[in-house]
């Protein structure tokens, strides 16, 4: 199916669902979702429900809801407190899982009392090769995934972001910040901002993509090979500001940056 057909069975998807509580994040996936739902159902029969957590920096979420905004739609924030369900803070495999049905049942209770129809949220066809315990979750609440049902890849969510200029059609992937800490090492509010900071730092001196894996006193970075030279010229700054934000030592992985790496043996 070429990119036309899954962009005309998409919409034909969304126009089934009447009224929906889009779970948005901010990010490429879900923006295009929310396009198209506000387009294809209108302003007054979809909302935008975000979770508000520390596993998310501060910048990502104000980012995202002004993006929601600026499409027209209301932007709705509730606090998770994920940090308070001990089968999430014991970060297992099943962490994902646990904060996903943990978020999708405060959604559920939101588009019942704004009379939405349907919860819908940006899973694509892609999502379904990548092992992801919150997908249970999606499956468990009676989430609908329009880009899923229209077999849309990440390649054609980014064709779409960018015919329809959307402003995520080059943001880079985002996972939350719990994907920094190894499994088996307790998630604390204290580790996350430690994280959210260093990485805020090393955007800040011009690099694109980063992630700060967290390995006790130990910050291991990883950035695209682009930012290689941007790493190494600021190397000095950078290693002196994660000091300051608690790490004893700063490593970068010379294998640079890949989703799933704390996952790797």
């Amino acid at each position: 199916m070429n990119i036309e057909s899954k962009y005309e069975a998409l919409k034909n998807a969304v126009k089934e669902l009447k009224s929906v509580l889009v779970a948005y994040s901010g990010g490429m996936d879900s923006t295009l979702l929310l396009k198209i739902c506000i387009d294809v159902l209108g302003n007054e029969n979809v909302v935008a429900f975000m979770g508000n957590a520390p596993t998310f920096p501060a910048r990502e979420i104000e980012e995202a809801k002004r993006t929601a905004l600026g499409m027209g739609t209301e932007c709705l924030l509730y606090d998770t407190e994920i940090l308070r369900d001990k089968r999430f803070v014991e970060n297992t495999k099943e962490r994902c899982y646990h904060c996903k049905r943990s978020l999708l049942r405060i959604a559920g209770s939101v588009a019942k009392e704004r009379n939405m129809a349907h919860i819908v949220d940006g899973t694509n066809f892609d999502d379904t090769r990548d092992f992801r315990p919150g997908s249970a979750a999606v499956k468990e609440m009676g989430v609908v995934s329009p880009l899923l049902t229209a077999g849309l890849t990440k390649n054609d969510i980014m064709e779409l972001s960018r015919t329809l200029s959307l402003p995520t059609q080059n943001k880079p992937p985002y996972a939350c910040l719990a994907t920094r800490i190894p499994y088996g090492t307790p998630i604390a509010a204290t580790l996350l901002k430690q994280i959210e900071s260093s990485e805020e730092f090393i955007k800040g001196v011009g690099v694109s993509q980063v992630r700060v894996r967290h390995h006790g006193n130990m910050a291991r970075i990883e950035v695209t090979r682009n930012d290689l030279d941007t790493i190494l010229r600021e190397q000095e700054s950078i290693v002196h500001r994660l000091k300051e934000y608690g790490f004893t030592y700063v490593a970068l992985d010379l294998e640079g940056y890949r989703t799933g790496s704390m996952n790797e043996t």
